[in-house]
């Protein structure tokens, strides 16, 4: 089947999940995984199921469990995915004290920033993902969405 085909044999399918983790970053990959696959079933291309999607998310989730949560056994995180043919969208949410992401992207090319361990999963994230914004958790004092958007090229 041609791609240019499948927009119109898709047309109106959209794949949700949800997904609540304790802090511990033996699950990425497993949540990666579930994300993944919707995309492969809706024909995302070879490069963004390889770096775009497992990255960025990879980052997000390490970033919601080692520095919001602090990989304390009693947070959690939630990972809600939509995936349609047009595009992915997903949100991650933790139970962190609220940060600026602005302040916290740095420029991981810029040569202060070249031996740095650390800052460096924002800065990919908006590389690799057409967008990258940051909400409070709706209602409470703590508390962050990331929210991830990809276009299916």
């Amino acid at each position: 089947m041609a791609a240019s085909q499948l927009p119109s044999l898709h047309a109106g399918l959209r794949v949700s999940l949800q997904v609540d983790i304790p802090s511990d970053v033996a699950y990425i990959e497993r949540v990666v995984d579930l994300v993944r696959h919707p995309c492969a079933e809706l024909a995302f291309n070879k490069h963004q199921l390889a770096l775009n999607v497992p990255v960025a998310l990879s980052e997000a989730l390490s970033n919601a469990i080692l520095r919001a949560n602090n990989e304390s056994p009693d947070k959690r995180v939630r990972v809600r995915a939509e995936v349609d043919t047009m595009r992915l969208v997903v949100e991650i949410s933790d139970e962190g004290v609220h940060f600026d992401l602005e302040a916290k992207t740095l420029d991981a090319t810029d040569a202060a920033n070249l031996d740095r361990e650390d800052g460096r999963g924002l800065f990919l994230m908006r590389k690799l993902m057409d967008g990258v914004e940051r909400f409070d958790v709706s209602g409470q004092l703590s508390g962050n969405v990331i929210r991830l958007t990809l276009t299916r090229a």
